[in-house]
């Protein structure tokens, strides 16, 4: 049996991160994907740009545009302009390519990749996990990292992340052109999804276009939005082909470590409950899982529980507070959107969350008591 010391399910932006660094680190890494290479992932893509001080590669290669302004709309008008503090704040990235990236550089650095390779079996061994493919190939190692997405069963099997998971039903199109989409500048749209909105992240020559309901199990009316939102941007709503999933997100601080196991990114549900961001969590906990790991390698650590720590403290607190604007948010759009959005300072309070400079709890009493004051 191929004895590893960290085998990763799962190759995405997470995964590969984690991976990345503890091949750098000097260990054995299997990156194991289910999924085949050049697969198009047409998410929002956007991320901070400060993600690029947990590399010491540029990103930039996977960069295909920089956000300098966010447009806030209400049904398609009313807009509110937010200036993105910084050079390049916000960066959309081309999703599959920032991942292949990744991988690359964790296969430069000695880690392997298996792909395809469809996980069936997960299971502890003694100090070992053991994992196998419907082929009865074999893998064992001292650690795994849970990397696989909003579809993974394993965090629920071993007790990693909430019991009770709260998904975002999301909508994602791709498309070629740029419509009337300036550059430089990205679009959210509220009044037109039911307890969620759009938004639309330029690419170089495409668009990708998205929808996402955040409260309740009802997903949105894709095709009714989208036969409204693509004309206003400049696109024909015709013979669009468009993607439905379920999104975890952020639902309370829950453990996210296990005996030699580690859950990261959206399999850890991290994602953020009001604005949808998952990139930056992604990436942030591949590097901290990776951090945790080596030492618990080296021994200078007796458990993984730091891991849980580092990111409660780093991400959750900050999320805990987000969920409940979202709530309130959610559930009172129009009021959220004038009392919130429109309010001088808030489209830049949002460019700053988006920029990784400031979070919800800096802002969220404040926003919080301002809604549910103006519902009474």
């Amino acid at each position: 049996m191929n004895n590893k010391d960290v085998l990763i399910i799962g190759a995405g932006a997470a995964g590969a991160a984690a991976a990345f660094h503890l091949a750098k680190a000097g260990h054995k890494v299997t990156i194991l994907e289910q999924k085949e290479q050049g697969l198009i992932k047409p998410c929002g893509g956007g991320m901070a740009s400060s993600v690029q001080e947990w590399f010491p590669f540029d990103l930039k290669p996977a960069v295909e545009e920089i956000i300098k302004k966010v447009e806030f709309n209400w049904c398609l008008s009313d807009p509110v302009i937010a200036e993105l503090p910084g050079t390049s704040p916000f960066w959309i990235v081309r999703r599959e390519i920032l991942d292949e990236l990744l991988i690359s550089k964790a296969l430069e650095e000695g880690a392997e990749l298996l792909r395809p390779f469809r996980v069936e079996t997960l299971q502890k061994s003694d100090s070992h996990w053991q994992v196998s493919n419907c082929e009865g190939i074999q893998l064992e190692a001292t650690a795994v990292v849970i990397a696989d997405g909003s579809n993974s069963p394993w965090p629920q099997i071993f007790h990693l992340g909430p019991r009770s998971q709260h998904h975002a039903h999301t909508t994602s199109v791709r498309l070629k052109g740029r419509g009337n989409l300036k550059e430089g500048t990205a679009r959210f749209e509220f009044g037109l999804v039911n307890h969620g909105f759009a938004w639309a992240f330029p690419l170089k020559d495409e668009v990708n276009i998205g929808i996402g309901t955040f409260l309740g199990n009802q997903a949105a009316d894709s095709k009714k939005i989208l036969n409204q939102f693509l004309p206003n941007l400049g696109f024909d709503p015709n013979e669009v082909n468009h993607h439905d999933s379920l999104l975890r997100v952020w639902n309370g601080h829950h453990s996210l470590h296990g005996q030699g196991i580690l859950v990261v990114g959206d399999a850890a549900s991290l994602c953020d409950p009001f604005l949808a961001e998952g990139l930056r969590p992604a990436l942030m906990s591949g590097c901290e899982a990776a951090q945790c790991l080596n030492s618990w390698f080296k021994e200078d650590i007796e458990n993984l529980s730091s891991y849980t720590k580092i990111m409660k403290k780093r991400w959750g607190e900050s999320m805990a507070w987000g969920r409940n604007i979202s709530q309130v948010f959610y559930r009172f759009p129009k009021v959220g959107y004038q009392l919130g959005i429109k309010r001088p300072t808030a489209p830049q309070r949002i460019a700053q969350i988006l920029s990784g400079q400031m979070s919800y709890r800096d802002i969220a009493q404040r926003v919080i008591k301002r809604l549910l004051f103006a519902n009474r």
